[in-house]
Parts: C-alpha cells; sequence; structure tokens
C-alpha cells in the first residue's frame, strides 16, 4: 500500500512524473479502491461471508505513438517507480499505433470533472444477512418451490481517481447494494428455476425482501408444466427483464471500433430511419445516482445527453478518440474507462423510450404468440445482423397468457426487427441499460 500521508492525488502525480523520467512522451493513469461485504445464505442460516478491501493502480505510458499499460497493487515508492520503468520499457518495444495518443487539452471537459454517487452508508453484515434470509423465507413459502439455489446480499463502496499528462485530473466514488436469489421448483421430475435481482443505491429504491423472495418463488412456480410449440412465425414479445438485450445489439452495431473495421451490419446506415417513427433510444449520462451516470467519458472528454436513436434515425456513432481519428470523425463522449488502459466504448444509462400501450394491451392486440422470459445466449453474425436465440417463456392465445414453454429458438435479422419494433409502456430504470417490453412481430420460432 501507498505510504498512508501521502495523497491519491498525490501518488498519482509522482507515478506520472517517473514515466517521464524512464523516458515518456505521455502517460495516463488511475488509482482505485474497493471495500464492501456480502454474504450468503441457505436454509435459513448464513453459509458465507467476504469483506473485501483492495486498491489498485493502473498506468500506461507513450512513447512516441507506441503505448503499453500494466497494473499493480504494489503503491510503494519503490513498487511505483518500477511500474513506471517497466510501462516505459514495454512501450519502446511495442509496434506503433497511429491512432493511440491522449486527448489534447483543448479537446477536456471544463470545469468540475468529480463526481460523488454515494447511496446507502456501510450496510452491516448482520443487516444483510437478516435481508438474504427474509428473501429466501419468502421464496419458500410459494407453495410448490423446493429449494433456494442462492440467495445473497451485499453492500460496495468504490473510489476512483485519474490523472494525465495533459492536465486532467478527475475523482469519482460509489456506493451500491444489491440482493437477488433464484429459487427452484419441480413438477412429474421437471425442474425449473428463476429468480429475482436488484443493485441499487439505496435500500427504499427497490421492493422489500419479502417481495423480491416472493417475486422470485412465483415466477419460477409459473414455469413448471412447460411444453413445447410447434416450429411456427409468430409474434414475440420480449419481457422486459430481457428487452435490453436488443439494445444492446444496437450499442454493438454502433460502436465506433466496430464501424472503422468494417464489422457492422449497421456501417453505411448513420442518419438512415432504422426504427420506425417515434422511436427514441437515449444515452443519459447526467441521471441522479444512476448506476452508469458520469460527468466525463473515460478519456476526459465531455460527456451530454444523447439521442443516439431519434424518432427512429441513426444519429451517431459511439466514438473514442482511436476510433474517431480512424474514421477522420471528432469522439463525441463514449470513450470507457481508459486512464491506465486503452480505451474501448461505452455508454452511461441507456433507456428505449417507453410505447402508449401496456404489455397485456400488446398481447391482446397479436391475440397470439410467445411471451419470452428468459433468455440463453443470443447469437449475432455483426457482419449481417442475422440472430438466434434461445428462449424460455409463455404462449399467449387468445390475448392471454395460457401455458409456459421452453426450448424454443426465436430466429431473424436484427435489421427488420429493429424497424418492426413496438415498446410498451412498462420501462423502469433501475440500471445501465434499460428497455420496456418489446413486440416484434413475424418472427422464427423453431420447436418439436
Amino acid at each position: 500500500m501507498a505510504d498512508s500521508e501521502i495523497s491519491p492525488e498525490k501518488t498519482l502525480s509522482d507515478l506520472l512524473d517517473q514515466c517521464r523520467r524512464a523516458g515518456a512522451d505521455a502517460a495516463d493513469a488511475r488509482l482505485g479502491t474497493a471495500d464492501g461485504v456480502s454474504v450468503s445464505v441457505r436454509d435459513g442460516k448464513l453459509e458465507s461471508i467476504e469483506r473485501e478491501e483492495s486498491a489498485s493502480i493502473a498506468l500506461r505510458c507513450f512513447f512516441g505513438k507506441r503505448q503499453a499499460s500494466v497494473s499493480g497493487a504494489d503503491l510503494s515508492r519503490d513498487g511505483l517507480k518500477a511500474l513506471a520503468e517497466r510501462c516505459v520499457a514495454m512501450a519502446r518495444a511495442v509496434p506503433e499505433d497511429k491512432f493511440c495518443g491522449l486527448a489534447t487539452p483543448e479537446e477536456l471537459i471544463t470545469g468540475a470533472a468529480d463526481l460523488d454517487l454515494s447511496g446507502e452508508p456501510e450496510i452491516s453484515a448482520e443487516t444483510l444477512e437478516r435481508e438474504a434470509i427474509t428473501a429466501e423465507a419468502a421464496a419458500l413459502a410459494i407453495p410448490g418451490v423446493k429449494t433456494v439455489a442462492g440467495c445473497g446480499a451485499s453492500w460496495n463502496r468504490s473510489a476512483r481517481w485519474v490523472a494525465a499528462t495533459n492536465g486532467f485530473r478527475a475523482y469519482k466514488t460509489g456506493t451500491s447494494t444489491s440482493l437477488g436469489l433464484s429459487a427452484v421448483a419441480e413438477k412429474n421430475g421437471q425442474m425449473e428455476r428463476d429468480y429475482d435481482s436488484w443493485s441499487v443505491r439505496f435500500t427504499k429504491d427497490r421492493p422489500s425482501a419479502e417481495e423480491i423472495g416472493k417475486t422470485a418463488g412465483e415466477r419460477t412456480i409459473a414455469r413448471l408444466g412447460a411444453r413445447k410449440i410447434e416450429t411456427q412465425k409468430a409474434a414475440v414479445i420480449f419481457d422486459r427483464r430481457v428487452s435490453d438485450s436488443l439494445i444492446g445489439a444496437l450499442l454493438g452495431a454502433i460502436s465506433g471500433p466496430s464501424i472503422a473495421r468494417g464489422v457492422s451490419f449497421l456501417k453505411n446506415r448513420l442518419g438512415d430511419q432504422v426504427f420506425a417513427k417515434g422511436i427514441y433510444i437515449t444515452d443519459d449520462p447526467f441521471r441522479p445516482l444512476g448506476m452508469g451516470s458520469r460527468v466525463h467519458d473515460g478519456e476526459g472528454l465531455p460527456v451530454a445527453e444523447t439521442h443516439l436513436i431519434e424518432d427512429g434515425k441513426l444519429t451517431t456513432w459511439l466514438l473514442n478518440l482511436p476510433s474517431a481519428r480512424q474514421l477522420g470523425l471528432q469522439s463525441n463522449g463514449f470513450a470507457s474507462l481508459g486512464f491506465g488502459d486503452p480505451p474501448g466504448v461505452a455508454t452511461s444509462n441507456v433507456y428505449l423510450r417507453p410505447g402508449k400501450d401496456s404489455p397485456g394491451a400488446l398481447a391482446k392486440q397479436i391475440g397470439k404468440g410467445l411471451l419470452v422470459t428468459d433468455m440463453f445466449g443470443p447469437s449475432i453474425n455483426p457482419n449481417t445482423g442475422d440472430y438466434s436465440v434461445g428462449v424460455a417463456g409463455f404462449w399467449i392465445e387468445g390475448g392471454e397468457i395460457a401455458w409456459p414453454v421452453s426450448e424454443v429458438t426465436v430466429a431473424g435479422d436484427l435489421p427488420s426487427m429493429f424497424a418492426r419494433m413496438i415498446p410498451a409502456n412498462d420501462l423502469e430504470l433501475r440500471s445501465t441499460r434499460d428497455a420496456p417490453s418489446i413486440l416484434i412481430e413475424d418472427m422464427n420460432l423453431a420447436g418439436s
């Protein structure tokens, strides 16, 4: 660990100076600390408890158009000196990357770059244990639930300082707490499982432990007696528990590095009507206490609320500095955390604007189809958008849920799926990527 009298800011400043003295042309670094507690319970008793207290540092050095990254946990003066010397030596030896490099001072965010996302103060292991036991008991109280396969609760706090030789400095801290469990039920030799899980800044922003356990148990019981369906074409409603995966497919397709490599089915569609009119997909980095909120991107550039899809049109790529340089464009604040590592691309809090009809109303609209509540490893061809995924859920007949189904494959192509997408009105903002239930008609279903 670093000497106790040296602040994280001073530690990073000294490390960057070490890199300069070792011959680096530029460098950036981050120092992170984390602490937290997690518990798991089984059969109404504490099964395990873990406490985390850690600190780490990551460093990236540039030598001309060469870059190298190293990381470690030795924050002593000698350890940091050795880290800097090793990183610079590596940067001298690697091949050139003509698109790498730090932001210019003119590109950096102006004004305050620090962010405090503190939520719940530290939660004791005893409180977490009590919450987990309550959730487990509520699930087991649902008739038909055989066991709870896993039930845990946690509280975590993290802090991160970043610095670069271009003058950028920032600090971010945040806390979160989570509670979740998986229930198992059995009927006629057939086993089913389902879950409920929440991660929030404040406990008040999630259901009670009893409600979480009850939801997991009821979801599990509802899946008993699952049938197979015949291969056919039908409408599919993706429940909001899984619909965000379709938004994830879009984000991958508009990633700057993917566009720069030419491996995206949307590579020639910027400015086109990709979704129906009225569809908005927005990235909101300033959501109060959002799980992905930030005031700058991973290279120190400013961020802004952005409609990635505006009235159905694709408005932008997700760019970091390397992909922007490769494409001859300006980076737009979508770099994932660099400062010690080469940056990728990332959004903050992305959501699909809800529609006007409830999921029940959409079910009545289609009359017959599939409600998907669980997915197993979507397969996507990045060049064509061909899409297939194993799913489980419920068959809809006469506009109502009729029976559970399993072992179904849903297939289509994402460009036409996007064009037919109809969002419901049940959006919940609870993670870094949220969507309401989504209806897509004329999907290929492979069953028995």
